[in-house]
């Protein structure tokens, strides 16, 4: 069977039917990789310098040497690599596997060479990892049909994405693609790199746009939550922050007093010491006696009077930074709710 290339939007499609292998070093998959790939190295971090330095320090042909060598005796534990990845895969009725490395060079080549030998249709990809990257910042030049939800701190505007996504609407979280809330208590572990971010909203949104083109859905709109341009660590991309920043702005107006009962709820379970943790993060802007305040309730177990502090803050930001958008009189749609009840509030999205 012979190998073939393929341009990175034809890679893509197939991507979503059969598994990617990333050949490249554990160290360059762990810095960013094309989401759900799986990491089957050529060489190894180490093994990848000294060939890097011969191709440059001596000649292709002795560095070809010594990745042969290196090469050798994978082979075998390579293919049952694979074979166990076909095997957990949905697809197992078919021999087809998607190979890319950097550059689409010398790496992918010796592995498609490899699988090809063995009996597997295999595809590489045209331009490799580089490649990939160009597209997914050109993923953020383009025009997106943006739908913003709302809301200030508290009003459960994830859980109305999640709640809009059962009823079959497109919908692009930002938090979980981040890892993270746009709040103090915002930490949900280890967030991805940057560029990992990047590879996944740009993945997010080319899955999104073409279910949109597909759909019958007379709406025809992504939406999306409103976010300040950092998460946590993370930004969100310069090319794509204008789209969201002048789109449509569905606002869930929802008492204080409910949004507080619910952070309440959601987060005073958390362990004092995070929460106290937590609160640090943002004392510069807090204020020292609110923070001393807001600390000291939580010593007191009284949660909630501490969250009402930190729900006034967010409520002050939120505002003003709603108010710095341009347009936005004409972008704002109020949308008054009783409480923070997702069935009620998701219903009210026309």
């Amino acid at each position: 069977m012979a190998i073939q290339k393929l341009s990175i939007e034809e890679f893509l499609k197939k991507a979503t039917l059969h598994p990617v292998l990333d050949v490249r070093s554990p160290g360059e998959y762990q810095q960013a990789h094309i989401p759900n790939a799986h990491n089957i190295p050529l060489f190894e971090d180490e093994e990848r310098k000294v060939v890097g330095t011969a191709y440059k320090q001596e000649s292709r042909e002795r560095a070809i040497k010594l990745g042969l060598d290196y090469f050798g005796g994978k082979m075998s534990k390579m293919v049952e690599a694979v074979e166990a990845i076909k095997t957990h895969h949905p697809t197992v009725t078919d021999k087809i596997i998607l190979v890319h490395c950097w550059r689409g060079g010398m790496r992918s080549a010796g592995v498609a060479w490899l699988l090809d030998l063995y009996g597997f249709k295999v595809f590489t990809l045209v331009g490799g990892y580089k490649a990939y990257r160009t597209w997914v910042l050109e993923q953020f030049e383009k025009k997106y049909p943006f739908t913003v939800i709302g809301g200030y701190t508290g009003s459960g505007k994830t859980l109305l994405l999640e709640g809009l996504q059962q009823k079959n609407k497109r919908i692009i979280d930002l938090e979980a693609l981040a890892n993270h809330k746009g709040s103090a208590f915002g930490s949900m572990g280890a967030q991805p790199r940057q560029e990992m971010f990047e590879n996944l909203l740009a993945t997010k949104l080319f899955s999104e746009t073409h279910q949109l083109q597909q759909s019958s859905n007379p709406t025809h709109t992504i939406y999306i939550e409103d976010e300040s341009q950092r998460i946590g660590n993370l930004q969100i991309p310069m090319a794509l922050w204008p789209n969201i920043r002048n789109s449509k702005i569905l606002f869930f107006d929802i008492p204080f007093e409910e949004r507080l009962n619910y952070i309440t709820e959601t987060y005073g379970k958390l362990e004092r010491d995070k929460l106290v943790t937590a609160i640090m993060r943002i004392q510069k802007r807090l204020g020292g006696l609110e923070t001393k305040n807001a600390i000291n309730f939580l010593l007191e177990e009284n949660t909630k009077e501490s969250f009402r502090i930190l729900l006034r803050y967010y409520d002050k930001w939120y505002e003003k930074g709603l108010q710095n958008r341009e347009n936005i009189t004409s972008l704002l749609n109020k949308i008054p709710c009783l409480s923070v009840d997702t069935i009620t509030n998701v219903q009210k999205i026309q």
